[in-house]
């Protein structure tokens, strides 16, 4: 449970209250409802947790064991929140060391607040110890950053740097605030931030390109509707489902967009991208009609983009103006908050079915499921396969956790085949495929949605590049179910390698050590699968724990994804094998 708020006394009336910075900043982060902290101490963020030791009844502080950890922790709260994630860390290598999640956050648009300790302000520029250039070196990954180096600013930047990282297109912002800001004092008055004027703000939608967009709609025999994350971060998942439902238009997702809609959905035509579906990647180039919802097109949707939708007019709704045109030209471009736009564009559209259209969808699916799926989930050969894996563990959680992926195989196998009733589901490192996401990315899950159970899927790899967090679960005895697909290799970089390079497995060949043994120090329990006949019952075992449950399982060594579309290739190249 989160920490209730607990107001310094004066400060909601106005009055001031003289307090150092660092009791500044924890009152502040206090007022804009943050309940966890993710962090690790060390000298010169050291003021704030002292500060922070004061307040423990209203913040809750989760000591990591690495501050990529912190970060990664805070993103996986923020994305099954919907809250802004907070991290604190200190200087020098501690800031460095949150740089590959500040970059994942950008990319994936994920609010989060990091606050980076920093040398005395006199101490700036002179190589001092632990002393880096936190802003020059996050100024190209964040949404927006700053140095305070005094206390009276402190206020002030916390308030700026909630209402930047979550407003419009969210993205992670830094505070990097010096030892002397933190332990100077202020008269201390909380006051919300107000946008300044040079702030750009979201614009109202276009009616024109409203009209246009359903006039485009209406006259279509072949639409497809494609599903961004932005319909989550929007909260427009119901928006989205009335707009569907009244156009009768399939609709597809990207790997962010995932769990907007219902797995179930009979318009859920599946996933988009290099190992999605066969339909929607195949059909794409059938649409007359392609409605973008909050996705920005990238590589992995579009492949080859000379050859993209090459019949379709495109309608491009993103509450980003730089993504319009970016990669695919927008025949109809709707700028603005999709949660807005799309029941305007719902008002305009005809109620429609389009039975022969989504027929071919279906069509696509038996052969999919035919040449691949059933190979995958019902093997005939004694390995097991991570498709098999994933659905089981799904179906024996009602279809209804929260999943969160690493990277590589492990992630595509599990966006493939796990299984979703919930809108805010899905925890996966999108846009820069951030290995050592999972585990971490897990412990922030968890605590975002205490209620829900949380299964992250990790490979062998990506596992043992934050394994040291298992000590963080342990600590805070967080129930994450963690299954571990052991193939022994570094799968992905593997299949490509066995594709493009002629079988030569250049360094992916992984020895392993004993993950039962390094999980029992760690005080977590475990069992490792080995045969089919084994996984039903490890299955029950780890869903019965009460804590924390490592369950390791030996699939097929030399597995490989599919579908897929090759780099440079057209979504009509993909391949099923």
């Amino acid at each position: 449970m989160e920490a209730k708020k607990k107001p310094v006394t004066g400060a909601d009336s106005g009055s001031p209250v003289r307090m150092k910075g660092a009791e500044a900043l924890m009152e502040s982060l206090i007022r804009e409802d943050t309940g966890i902290i993710f962090g690790y101490p060390g000298g010169a963020i050291m003021p704030a947790y002292d500060a922070l030791f004061f307040r423990s009844d209203e913040l809750r502080h989760i000591l990591v064991r690495h501050e990529q950890g912190a970060i990664h922790a805070a993103q996986g709260y923020a994305r099954v929140s919907g809250k802004t994630g907070v991290c604190m860390v200190t200087s020098g290598p501690g800031a460095s060391n949150v740089v590959t999640g500040l970059a994942d956050a950008m990319t994936d648009s994920t609010p989060v607040v990091v606050i980076t300790g920093q040398v005395h302000s006199r101490l700036l520029g002179t190589r001092a110890f632990q002393e880096v250039d936190v802003i020059g070196i996050t100024k190209p990954i964040t949404k927006w950053n700053c140095q305070v180096s005094r206390a009276a600013d402190v206020p002030q930047a916390v308030a700026k740097a909630f209402y930047i990282a979550s407003s419009g297109r969210p993205g992670p912002v830094v505070i990097d605030i010096t030892k002397d800001a933190q332990i100077g004092e202020l008269d201390y008055v909380y006051k919300k931030y107000e946008p300044e004027q040079e702030l750009p703000r979201v614009p109202e939608p276009d009616i024109e390109k409203l009209d246009e967009a359903a006039r485009l709609i209406n006259l279509a025999t072949r639409p497809l509707a494609l599903i961004g994350q932005g319909v989550l971060l929007a909260g427009a998942e119901g928006e989205l489902l009335s707009f569907l439902e009244k156009s009768g238009i399939p609709a597809a997702w990207t790997i962010m967009g995932q769990s907007a809609l219902p797995s179930d959905h009979p318009l859920n035509v599946g996933m988009l991208g290099m190992h999605g579906n066969f339909g929607p990647n195949i059909l794409t180039n059938e649409a007359d009609i392609i409605i973008g919802i909050g996705l920005r097109f990238d590589d992995r949707v579009t492949s080859d983009p000379s050859g993209y939708a090459r019949k379709a007019r495109l309608v491009h709704m993103d509450i980003d103006p730089s993504e319009i045109n970016k990669i695919i030209h927008a025949d109809v471009p709707v700028v603005g908050d999709v949660k807005m736009s799309l029941p305007l564009l719902t008002q305009r559209i005809s109620s429609n079915e389009h039975r022969e259209w989504i027929e071919k969808f279906h069509a696509c699916s038996r052969i999919e499921f035919e040449r691949l799926i059933s190979r995958e989930l019902y093997p005939d050969k004694k390995e097991m396969t991570m498709g098999e894996v994933v659905r089981r563990v799904s179906e024996a959680f009602d279809d209804d956790a929260v999943l969160v992926t690493d990277v590589g195989q492990n992630q595509m196998m599990a966006l493939r085949y796990f299984r979703f009733k919930r809108s805010r589901s899905v925890v996966t490192s999108g846009g820069l495929g951030t290995m050592g996401f999972g585990l971490p990315a897990s412990i922030g899950a968890k605590l975002g949605s205490p209620g829900r159970p949380v299964c992250v899927f990790i490979g062998d790899g990506g596992f043992q590049m934050t394994i040291q967090e298992l000590a963080t679960l342990f600590q805070e005895q967080l129930p994450v179910k963690i299954i571990l697909l052991n193939n022994n290799f570094l799968g992905m970089v593997r299949q490509w390698q066995e594709m493009l390079f002629d079988q030569r497995y250049a360094s992916t060949n992984i020895l392993n050590p004993d993950f039962q043994t390094i999980a029992k120090g760690f005080g977590i329990p475990s069992v490792k699968v080995c045969e089919r006949e084994e996984l039903d019952g490890a299955i029950d075992e780890m869903i019965k724990s009460e804590g924390p449950f490592l369950m390791e399982v030996i699939v097929e060594k030399e597995g490989s994804v599919f579908p897929m579309v090759m780099a440079g290739e057209t979504l009509g190249d993909i391949r099923l094998e």
